[in-house]
Parts: C-alpha cells; structure tokens; sequence
C-alpha cells in the first residue's frame, strides 16, 4: 500500500482528487499543500499523535472518516485533533513522541527514533501548511 497525505478545504474538493490524476503519477505539490507520499497507515499516524502526543488511550483514537472508497483506491479524512496537535510542540515533546513510537514494535520491528523524530518534523511543517491554507488532512491510499 502507498499513502498520499494531502490537503483539502473540503471532503468534496479532496472526493476529486484521484479523479483528476491517476494515483500512480501523484508527484510532490499536484495535490497543493506539498503533499506527503509515505508508507505509514494514516490509522498509525492517528495513534502515534494522540497517544504518543496528547496522552490519549490508544482505544479512544477516533475512526478516520472514509471520503470515497473505489475499486482501485480509497480516500480517507484524518480527524483535525491528529494534525492539530502537532503545530504546538516543541522539540522536546517530538523527540519523546518519537522515541516512545520507535519502541513499538511494527511488522518490520521497532523503528529507529531518529528516523520517527524526522518523520514527525515532516509531519509538524505539512500541520502548518494546511493550517495556513485552511485545509483539512486526507490520505489517498493505493495498493
């Protein structure tokens, strides 16, 4: 699977996106916002943020919103309290986010936490980007 974050200012706009390209030519700023291509699931990016972040259960992390589900992809609406978390911390609560992620073993075994701690700047510079805009994140998923 290959995940597109992007941004959007509504679920109808964002519905669009895969209709007017198709997922194998998304590049870097097609999707405006510079959007982010990567292999994390958006349900684990939820996670990380607000249980790693905010300190939230990992059984309350709310459900993503699914926008369109098609044969060939789907598009999904991250919940605003995973993106908005992340424009007010500082390099201390990143670096302990990071490291509390890197421990947890996924199926490729744990992560090494710089990589999560870069990872989570990545994230914290697209949170101000659709901040800025008035975006709310989404995710193109495709196998």
């Amino acid at each position: 699977m290959t995940y597109k974050y992007f941004g959007a200012p509504d679920g109808a706009t964002a519905a669009r996106v895969p209709i007017s390209m198709r997922p194998e030519e998304l590049g870097g700023d097609e999707l405006g916002m510079n959007g982010m291509f990567t292999k994390i699931k958006p349900e684990t990016m939820a996670a990380m943020v607000l249980t790693g972040i905010e300190g939230i259960p990992l059984h309350k992390v709310p459900p993503l919103e699914l926008v369109v589900l098609h044969p060939d992809y789907a598009v999904v609406k991250l919940p605003m309290t995973v993106v908005d978390p992340l424009r007010g911390i500082g390099e201390e609560a990143v670096g302990a986010a990071a490291f509390i992620w890197s421990t947890v073993p996924d199926r490729g075994g744990p992560r090494d936490a710089f990589n999560v701690y870069q990872l989570l700047h990545e994230w914290q510079d697209f949170s101000h980007r659709l901040h800025e805009a008035g975006h709310q994140a989404y995710c193109l998923v495709w196998p």
